[in-house]
């Protein structure tokens, strides 16, 4: 399997099989960070439960009422915040090295994408 970058407008996300250490990677035009592939698992999982919150949370609210939600593993912790169609996310990875970043909301359904695809493609089969 070779190494995968995907990226948009303010956003990236990557892949790299063949890495000893940190396979995956998020960024945004001005920054990244390379994280385990548990990080990276954790990440694309936790953002799409996010996102379905959001999503769910839409017929609970009124329009133009702003929410936040926020979701963490012992690895990394997102949160989100906005209107459910329009969200800005964050993360703050949670282990030693430490990291974190942010999307604005015009950036996060392409990531979202990008996730859900790196989910199945990619992370499948958990590998230290």
């Amino acid at each position: 399997m070779q190494r995968v970058l995907k990226k948009g407008d303010g956003w990236r996300i990557g892949w790299n099989p063949n890495a000893e250490i940190y396979k995956g990677l998020v960024g945004a035009d001005e920054w990244a960070v390379e994280l385990t592939q548990a990080e990276l698992m954790d990440f694309c999982r936790l953002l799409l439960e996010l996102a379905q919150t959001m999503e769910e949370m839409a017929q609970e609210l009124v329009d133009e009422e702003r929410i936040s939600c926020q979701a963490q593993t012992e690895r990394i912790w997102l949160n989100v915040e906005g209107y459910p169609d329009a969200f800005d996310l964050r993360f703050i990875l949670e282990t030693g090295r430490g990291a974190e970043g942010n999307w604005s909301a015009t950036a996060v359904p392409e990531l979202i994408t990008a996730a859900k695809n790196f989910q199945t493609l990619y992370l499948q089969s958990p590998s230290h």
